[in-house]
């Protein structure tokens, strides 16, 4: 979905989006890829690739989200992945991931929110505080049946501090973080700005920009 927003912003803009399961992939071109213009198709390349092979496609901008690089559990295989990523960047070229924390994302909750036509289930198994390793699963209820473990994440909960420190250490020269403000309600609003300190919420999204 991001790779086909980039290519549709501007008529210049090419991307790639990596992944190593097919089956998403496959979804991403009937889904997204299709909806396209032929010119705008030809600007989007998705390939199956593992991130942590020294051949990454050169790119002026290269970004993880989803919180997906919480997969890699040891600091050593995360920081082979952003040394791999900084030797793909061009001059001056940006990584940005995601990350979220807080005190209550390390307690053993069930969070559950209500739309038109579901309820959507946040569900906070486990959290170990001396590995920093943590299983979560989402749950959706459908037209009165529930349907669980819809999607699993076996993640290292990850702070910010440890991703700033290994951008830096694998070569680049300054990072950012940008932090999600609040409504009135005290809710994220979805508008994201650049601090040098955080708030100490129960729960918190935000952006780390590393530059080359």
């Amino acid at each position: 979905a991001i790779s086909c927003e980039w290519a549709k912003l501007d008529k210049e803009h090419k991307s790639c989006g990596l992944y190593l399961d097919r089956e998403p992939m496959d979804y991403g071109r009937e889904h997204y890829v299709s909806k396209l213009s032929n010119n705008q198709q030809k600007r989007v390349a998705l390939i199956k690739k593992d991130v942590l092979t020294y051949d990454l496609p050169a790119a002026d901008i290269a970004i993880a989200v989803n919180f997906s690089y919480f997969f890699f559990k040891k600091r050593e295989i995360l920081k082979r992945y952003f040394d791999n990523v900084y030797k793909s960047l061009n001059h001056d070229g940006l990584f940005v991931v995601d990350i979220f924390g807080g005190t209550q994302c390390t307690d053993a909750i069930e969070d559950k929110t209500k739309h038109k036509n579901f309820t959507y289930y946040w569900d906070q198994k486990n959290y170990d505080p001396v590995s920093s390793e943590a299983y979560f699963e989402i749950h959706f209820r459908y037209k009165n049946k529930k349907y669980e473990g819809v999607f699993a994440y076996d993640w290292r909960m990850w702070s910010i501090l440890e991703i700033r420190e290994l951008m830096l250490e694998v070569g680049f020269q300054d990072t950012k973080v940008y932090w999600e403000g609040t409504d009135k309600k005290g809710r994220g609003n979805g508008e994201f700005r650049a601090v040098e300190k955080g708030e100490a919420c129960l729960s918190w999204i935000a952006y780390i920009a590393g530059s080359k």
